[in-house]
């Protein structure tokens, strides 16, 4: 497996969130993490991304035993719910802001923004602001901004809970699409069934923080 969870356990206050977690994924597969608010998705897959520490277990990322890096160490991407643009930025600006930390030149780094816009659809608009573009552009910068470090993974948290139900349908879409033209591994975290079985090649059901089914 490219991505196992092997025995993961997190506790808040001595309440269990997630238990005994065992999950493993291919590599370019799509792994829907799949439950309620509360069941536990949110925290594992902060577990993956490095923003929780687990109280036990192991994550083993290609082969290496990512458990204790830090976030900025993982060969690891995440899409938050919120999306966490910088508003003072223009789209390309925030489209390549984490390359700088990987010794990326501007100007290299600006022609590969513009491909990555151009990817999503908004090469247009990449002198704009963020709070001038919608919901549904901004969830697809903070995707470039996720995807044009290559990493190994890509972790998405309910990117598409804040969109109404025309675009989240079409952003689904999107982003089957460009997950299989770039061979890119992902886990997707969702409540939402259809959503799940929609995207996924696997999908992982979590309920109190317990696995209870997966295939």
């Amino acid at each position: 497996m490219y991505l196992e969870l092997n025995h993961i356990r997190k506790s808040f206050r001595d309440k269990p969130v997630v238990q005994d977690l065992c999950l493993g994924l291919d590599r370019g597969g799509l792994l829907c993490i799949l439950g309620s608010s509360g069941c536990g998705k949110t925290t594992t897959l902060h577990m993956i991304g490095g923003f929780l520490s687990p109280d036990a277990g192991q994550i083993l990322l290609d082969g290496e035993d990512i458990t204790a890096s830090p976030p900025e160490r993982r060969p690891v991407s995440t899409v938050f719910q919120s999306y966490s643009l910088f508003p003072h930025m223009t789209v390309l600006e925030n489209v390549i802001y984490g390359l700088k930390f990987r010794g990326v030149k501007r100007g290299p780094a600006r022609e590969k923004g513009r491909r990555y816009l151009e990817m999503v659809g908004l090469a247009e608009y990449a002198n704009a602001r963020v709070y001038e573009i919608s919901g549904g552009q901004q969830q697809r910068v903070a995707l470039a901004r996720a995807l044009i470090v290559e990493p190994k993974l890509c972790l998405l948290d309910e990117p598409f809970s804040n969109l109404d139900a025309a675009l989240r349908f079409r952003m689904r879409d999107e982003l089957k699409g460009l997950q299989q033209e770039l061979g890119m591994t992902m886990g997707f975290g969702t409540h939402d069934q259809e959503e799940a079985l929609h995207l996924a090649d696997r999908v992982a059901i979590m309920d109190q923080g317990c696995l209870v089914q997966e295939g």
